[in-house]
């Protein structure tokens, strides 16, 4: 029937003209104001007997199906077919339905906005949460408070809360920020609003796709001569940089900070992605589409038929399906394909770990430490003779078993190897401020006087 009196087509009339039975579903319309001078029947009643949206269509395609049993029927919506939850449960069930369209409720709030834009997504506020990042959107059915209040949640998320929209009630439109949207005075079935995103470098919110565009700005001609210098070869290094810093504000607890960390390493990842774009090897939608086929093929414990009624067991599930994928078909596999980038502590317990799997490994933490003890004592022997290619194989022995000790008493090596390195720089920041402190130059201390005021550094970072 469209928005208003009058927006019924020739093509509908015609089809109205030779209906057995003319169904509406609400006469509260403008637009069934065009349906005067026949007989319809409304199904207002429906509405009242609906528990909720859902429920609510359910109940008038069954309505109208039940109709069309008996005679041919002709039902008319407001707004467009295309928007209406009703007529696809319908059209789901009886694809050989005619559809006669109308002016759609989006249009009708897309011009009555006067927006400018050409890609408008529009979708209805009963199903908001599946609007996505997009240019401009027009969302219709805001019929009530509460709906606009989720409508204002998603628009806030995607275009900023002090955007502008327009906010379409009937024939009148009322230019607001998205964050007023659930504060009008008057909601009904005519209400809409409609959105644009504003110029590029004044935006409120931005979102990856935007963040590649950005970095395809700094690489055009005339843009930024570093950013445009650059190979994934020459910033590899900052992939690294960043992630450590992500981390460092997560040990911190710092939220703050994990969102600017967060956001640089997204900026590595976009920048590979646009430089390898350039060179016609992938973009991001590849990688993401690889990503999430990834995580539904490893999670089969939850998109396929494997079982896993524990973190443990989902766990040995995703390794399994990581070694399908990756074709690893060999233990010896399983160890080459750790990276050797890791940093040397994390490479060492993931490449004992994985070859412990064939059997291959210490019985216990004692006995691993009995290898330990070993490997010192041939350390100690290369450090008699002073052999130096000997004292570093046998140093790199040492560090390995120590780091098989660990694994098996259960620590995470790389973790508990920070967390030392961490409680020996407080112990020695306490130990030169006490030192310091006494008078004592601490390059001067005999090691008696370094014991003890080592003792004490030890005592005041405990207590602090």
């Amino acid at each position: 029937m469209g928005i208003r009196k009058g927006d019924i087509t020739l093509r509908a009339k015609e089809a109205l003209d030779n209906a057995t039975q003319i169904l509406v579903r609400t006469a509260d319309a403008e637009s069934a104001g065009s349906l005067a001078g026949y007989a319809y029947r409304t199904l207002d009643e429906v509405f009242k007997r609906s528990r909720n949206f859902d429920t609510l269509n359910k109940n008038l395609a069954a309505a109208v199906l039940d109709a069309a049993k008996t005679s041919d029927v002709c039902y008319c919506v407001d707004g467009a077919v295309c928007e209406d939850e009703a007529c696809k449960i319908i059209l789901k069930k009886h694809k050989d339905c005619e559809v006669l369209e109308s002016v759609s409720k989006a249009s009708h709030a897309y011009n009555t906005s006067r927006l400018t834009g050409s890609e408008v997504t529009c979708v209805s506020a009963y199903s908001v949460e599946n609007l996505k990042s997009c240019r401009a959107a027009a969302v219709y059915d805001i019929d009530c408070e509460y709906v606009a209040g989720t409508v204002k949640e998603k628009l806030s998320y995607i275009f900023g809360e002090e955007s502008t929209c327009y906010f379409v009630r009937g024939e009148s439109v009322k230019k607001i920020k998205i964050y007023e949207l659930d504060r009008q005075k008057t909601y009904d079935g005519t209400c809409a609003v409609a959105v644009q995103e504003g110029d590029f470098l004044k935006k409120e919110r931005y979102d990856f796709a935007d963040l590649e565009e950005m970095i395809k700005l700094l690489r055009a001609p005339g843009g930024c001569p570093w950013d445009r210098a650059q190979t994934s070869e020459s910033i590899k290094g900052n992939m690294i940089e960043e992630a450590y810093e992500l981390v460092d504000a997560i040990e911190r607890g710092d939220a703050y900070d994990m969102e600017e960390e967060t956001g640089d390493v997204l900026l590595q990842a976009a920048f590979h992605a646009v430089m390898s774009e350039e060179k016609g090897e992938y973009t991001s939608g590849d990688a993401l589409t690889r990503l999430i086929k990834k995580l539904i093929f490893r999670h089969s414990h939850i998109f396929g038929g494997d079982k896993a009624a524990s973190d443990t067991e989902a766990l040995g599930v995703w390794e399994k399906n990581k070694r399908k994928e990756k074709g690893q078909d060999t233990y010896s596999d399983t160890v080459l394909a750790v990276p050797k980038g890791m940093p040397a502590c994390m490479r060492a317990q993931k490449v004992g770990k994985r070859s412990a799997k064939c059997g291959m490994d210490f019985l216990s933490p004692v006995s691993a430490s009995e290898k330990l003890a070993e490997e010192v004592g041939e350390l100690l022997d290369a450090c008699i003779k002073g052999n130096k290619d000997e004292i570093f194989d046998e140093a790199g022995d040492v560090l390995y078993s120590a780091v098989n000790t660990c694994r098996l008493a259960g620590v995470d090596c790389e973790l508990a190897l920070h967390t030392a390195v961490e409680k020996f720089t407080k112990r020695f920041v306490e130990f030169e401020k006490i030192a310091t402190a006494n008078g004592e130059k601490i390059e001067e201390l005999d090691p008696s006087r370094w014991d003890y005021y080592w003792m004490l550094a030890k005592d005041a970072v405990k207590t602090n």
